[in-house]
């Protein structure tokens, strides 16, 4: 068994690709820094990511897959999926080796099963888009958080840029701990640290000690507007569920029990 050990980033991942073709030895396993090894294993690599192989493993690949498969490469590799590494190398190695793109082979099961990844990751992204909520703070900024599945929030940045561009904000990713600020000009990845105590680091809400003056009333009206609109004998939880994943709903204005903004009720 061939082992290579690289730093779990997407050009450590082509780097070792690199290396691979160079060495002309393929690995039967992808691990990280800190993984343990396999009881028995015949070689073992370890894998410096160098920005320059890299760039030439890219380069190679757009003159093999379409920009799409290549986008498709890069957003499953935000699900954090263990399998994923492994799963990319593959794709990648056949894409090199073949002479007509595999992106539509469908009766490969990488390709098969890149293509469920990619699906669940752009699912996530569509869920961002739809339950961000932002609360104003007094400083007039623009505060969001939640708890993706995936790795998604880079997928949705210019959209936000896009669609927010005269108001600065924060998004968050409380799960992994970092975010993105915009101030009117750049987005910027920001990160809190772990022991900052922080109301809304913690929860995700505002305090209202925090708040714009303003956002308390503009929740209360939101929270209204959900309750009149929604039809009791219509009900139906388990398609509620499907459609608004609970994991986002500790970070809806409209699920907040309003007399305390920080609850997760």
């Amino acid at each position: 068994m061939i082992v290579f050990v690289y730093d779990k980033t997407f050009d450590g991942l082509l780097t070792a690709v690199f290396d691979a073709y160079s060495r002309k030895t393929f690995p039967d396993m992808l691990l990280s820094e800190g993984d343990s090894l396999p009881l028995f294993y015949s070689d073992m690599h370890r894998v410096i990511t160098d920005e320059e192989k890299a760039t030439r493993v890219w380069k190679g690949l757009q003159k093999k897959v379409s920009s799409s498969a290549l986008g498709c490469l890069t957003q499953s590799w935000l699900s954090e999926l263990p399998e994923v590494g492994m799963l990319l190398f593959r794709y990648i190695r056949k894409a090199i080796d073949t002479p007509r793109s595999i992106e539509t082979n469908f009766a490969d099961p990488d390709v098969l099963q890149l293509a469920h990844i990619w699906k669940k990751v752009d699912g996530e992204r569509v869920h961002l888009l739809q339950f961000v909520r932002f609360q104003k703070a007094a400083d007039g900024t623009f505060f969001a958080a939640f708890e993706p599945q995936f790795n998604a929030l880079p997928l949705t940045i210019q959209h936000f840029k896009d669609r927010f561009a005269d108001q600065k904000w924060i998004i968050y990713d409380m799960k992994r701990r970092y975010g993105f600020y915009y101030d009117l000009q750049e987005v910027t990845e920001v990160s809190f640290n772990d022991d900052s105590r922080e109301a809304h680091l913690i929860t995700g809400m505002l305090d209202e000690s925090l708040m714009d003056k303003d956002e308390k009333l503009f929740q209360q009206l939101w929270k209204t507007y959900f309750k009149a609109i929604c039809i009791k004998e219509r009900l139906n939880p388990r398609k509620h569920k499907q459609d608004m994943p609970v994991r986002y709903w500790k970070y809806l204005t409209e699920k907040q029990n309003f007399s305390s903004p920080s609850s997760k009720k």
